[in-house]
This record gives C-alpha cells, structure tokens and sequence, in this order.
C-alpha cells in the first residue's frame, strides 16, 4: 500500500519506500531493483534510488584505515573541526547542542585519515565540511569504509529505467538522489555538494552549507540524475525530498547515530550488524491522480 503525503502547495503524492537486503560491494543492483519494483510500480512512476546505495554496490567506497593523513588533515582534524566548527559554525548553523559536543570531541586520529580522503577527492573546501565532504559518507558502512559519489550517474539512470523497461514492461522516470542538501532563495537552488542535477548550482562548499543554514532556506535532498523525463529542478527537488522522508534516516543520519545505534565505536559497526537491519534504498513515488467528477 502507498502511503500518501500532503505537502502545502503541492499536488499530493503517494510514495512507497521499498525494503530490500543490504547492498553489498559486487551487488548486482539492476536485478535488485528490478526484484524489488517488480509488482509495486506503474506506468508513470518516479523510481528514486539512494546515491549512496549504489555506489556501495559499485565498490566505490574507500577503507580509511589505509589512508595516511597529511599535516593539513590532522590540522583540520584537531583545530578546525573541535574549535571552529564546535564553538562558532556549528552554533552559526543552529546544530543540536549534542552534535556540537560530538564535533567538540571530534576524533583526531580516524578523523585525520577521513579528511585526507576529503582533500584528495574533493578539495579543500569540501574537507572543510563538517560531514559528507564532496558527497562522501560513512553512515551507513562498516568499520572504516566511506562511500564516493557517483561519477557516471546518468548513465547508471538510463540502466535501471531500460532495465525496469525490458523486464517489467513499465515506462517510469528514474531518479538517483543524495541526501546531501539543496538550500533554495525563491527559483534559485544550490548545493555544496558537486555534480547535482542541471539547475542546480554547485559552488562554495563549506560556505554554501553555512550560508543555506545560516539563513534558513529551504533544503531538501538533492537530485544527483534523472532518466525517462524531463524535469526542472523544482520538481526533482520535490520528488527527492519525498522519497527521502518515505525513506527515512537508515542506520542513522551521521557515524555517530549509526555507531550509537549499535553500542559500538563508530569504526566498529560491521557488514553483519548492517545486514541485521531494514534498508530502503529504493522509493516509489507517484501523483496522486485526481478524482473525475461523476
């Protein structure tokens, strides 16, 4: 059953969040998705998956506990991380008074090594980010493994909407999204994140997600590719932010939740204890068709 959701000025949607198991590195996901849709979805459907999913079963992640970190990365690390971010930009940007004391104890040694993945990958800008430098994430992963963004996204949504074509018969518009967020100042969008949708600006990195919290605007996830029609940047935003409410926060919305989760340390959490829980990494999402008149 669709669930539906009611958003003030918006035409109602109904959207259905579509358990799978956990997706691991080698995951065939086109069978996945398609195994997962296959009797839920209809013509004209918005099919929206996790950015992040799939690059887990794409192998894109990165093991950090490789990684050596430069000078400039234990200095972001221990300095700018647990003082400015904790003391000054983290209040500037209205954080919850317990993730300014995690940021105040930010963990210098694994810490190091996650922002030199952030220098080398996306740049200083990004590394300055509190979290999900240039679209990398390690909620949702083990020990100390980090997702990468999506490098051929449009490509990989033509896949899955020719996939669910040839082997379901259903003609819908795939969407791949990231939670990252989009903040929009009237018909302007922008995101610090790179590569998002076409209409959507990338630029300024940590400035951008100061700004956008700073000053309130509105934020929803951010569309990364569309496949199967053409859509502004409004609507995508619209759908993606749907799909992500449907969603919902997974093994939790940062390391810490996700290792609070579990009652281990945050590099702790293995492929076992993730597989335990219930991952949705597709969304169905549909307008709800007016009613005729009789």
């Amino acid at each position: 059953m669709l669930v539906t959701l009611k958003y003030r000025l918006m035409p109602k949607y109904q959207a259905l969040a579509v358990t799978t198991k956990y997706w691991k590195p080698n995951e065939d996901h086109l069978n996945e998705i398609v195994k997962a849709v296959g009797a839920k979805v209809a013509d004209g459907d918005f099919v929206v998956v996790s950015e992040k999913a799939l690059s887990t079963a794409l192998g894109r992640i990165v093991d950090e506990s490789r990684v050596k970190p430069s000078l400039n990365a234990k200095i972001i690390s221990k300095f700018w991380m647990r003082f400015v971010w904790g003391y000054f930009l983290g209040v500037l940007c209205r954080f919850g008074q317990r993730l300014i004391l995690r940021l105040r104890r930010y963990p210098v040694e694994d810490g190091s090594r996650h922002k030199q993945v952030a220098l080398q990958h996306a740049g200083l800008l990004q590394a300055l980010m509190f979290g999900s430098e240039g679209g990398i994430d390690g909620s949702n992963l083990p020990y100390s493994y980090v997702s990468m963004p999506l490098e051929n996204a449009d490509e990989l949504a033509d896949e899955i909407r020719e996939g669910i074509r040839i082997r379901l018969g259903k003609k819908v518009t795939v969407v791949i999204m990231d939670t990252d967020k989009t903040y929009s100042f009237r018909n302007f969008h922008f995101t610090p994140r790179p590569k998002p949708l076409k209409g959507i600006h990338s630029r300024g990195g940590v400035f951008a997600y100061v700004a956008g919290r700073m000053l309130r605007f509105k934020k929803r996830s951010t569309p990364i590719a569309v496949s199967g029609s053409k859509l502004q940047a409004e609507e995508a935003l619209k759908i993606s932010n749907i799909a992500d409410k449907a969603r919902g926060p997974g093994s939790g919305a940062t390391v810490w939740d996700m290792a609070a989760r579990f009652g281990v340390g945050f590099t702790s959490v293995s492929w076992d204890m993730l597989a335990k829980l219930k991952h949705k990494p597709i969304v169905i999402v549909r307008k709800k068709q007016p009613k005729r008149e009789p």
